[in-house]
């Protein structure tokens, strides 16, 4: 595994594994299935209630937890100050740790519309820099930010996020996100970096694909990789979860990259931090 350093040192495996309805049904195995296909970085969220199925998962696999990179995320209704210090206690305990890798704001508002949001969102990061600063948390960033909600916590941060999670995979680049964090040494993990697999049936990307004798999930995480990003599939598969994890035996040209990153919006999920869900049918 190869491995992205944050602004403060941190080393961070450069593809997770997202467990977001990842556990469906009696299937209770996914997570183990993936820390044995070689995953080191997990990535969970208060909101996905499978925190305790990560710590069951981690303890059955036997590796030890200094070698696996947990995220958790605080979820909308816990913003604010105290509030944001109990819910990472709460994720703590369900993980059976003592302390996170990663800890993310999940969204920058409580709800997409909600009004003087700004004042409760610095709140929640003073929480979080004092769990950095106290040694709980080796990191921390946030979620589904665009450039104007980092710019609502740098008035008044002491340290800035090191991460932004945020939906990315060709097709739906957020460039303006991506060249911000860039900008400001805030690396970007991407969710849902294949798009649901909509593009599955698209010209260019079964051509392309092939070219580069590789799938098509495995050439949009490589596109991320390429762009800076780290990406964060899910997938319940154990061959599906190894073919994810062996992206960097191919480069996609430049020439491809431009192609990649200049098609027409597909593949989005419809979520949007200042917008009600848009729905698809």
């Amino acid at each position: 595994m190869e491995y992205a350093t944050l602004i403060n040192g941190v080393k961070i495996p450069v593809i997770g594994f997202g467990t977001y309805k990842a556990v469906a049904g009696e299937d209770k195995d996914v997570i183990l299935r993936a820390l044995k296909a070689g995953y080191r970085h997990i990535d969970t969220a208060a909101f996905y209630q499978n925190e305790e199925i990560v710590r069951r998962s981690i303890a059955d696999s036997q590796i030890p937890r200094e070698e696996i990179f947990i995220t958790s995320k605080l979820w909308r209704d816990s913003m604010g100050y105290r509030s944001a210090k109990e819910s990472f206690q709460a994720s703590l305990e369900r993980l059976g740790t003592d302390y996170l890798d990663l800890f993310l704001i999940h969204w920058p508002k409580r709800t997409p519309l909600a009004e003087n949001w700004e004042g409760e969102l610095q709140e929640t990061w003073r929480a979080l820099e004092e769990l950095y600063e106290d040694g709980k948390v080796r990191a921390i960033g946030v979620s589904n930010f665009l450039p104007h909600h980092l710019m609502v916590l740098q008035e008044t941060a002491q340290i800035m996020p090191m991460v932004n999670q945020i939906e990315f995979h060709p097709g739906y680049m957020q460039k303006a996100a991506l060249d911000y964090c860039q900008k400001h040494d805030i690396l970007v993990e991407g969710w849902s970096p294949i798009g649901r697999m909509r593009m599955a049936d698209e010209p260019e990307f079964i051509e392309m694909s092939q070219r580069y004798g590789c799938t098509v999930a495995q050439l949009c995480l490589r596109f991320d990789l390429q762009c800076g990003v780290v990406p964060v599939p899910k997938s319940s598969s154990a061959e599906r979860m190894r073919e994810n994890l062996d992206v960097f035996g191919f480069q996609i040209s430049e020439r491809d990259m431009s192609i990649l990153m200049t098609l027409p919006q597909m593949g989005w999920s419809g979520e949007h931090p200042d917008r009600e869900r848009v729905y698809f049918t």
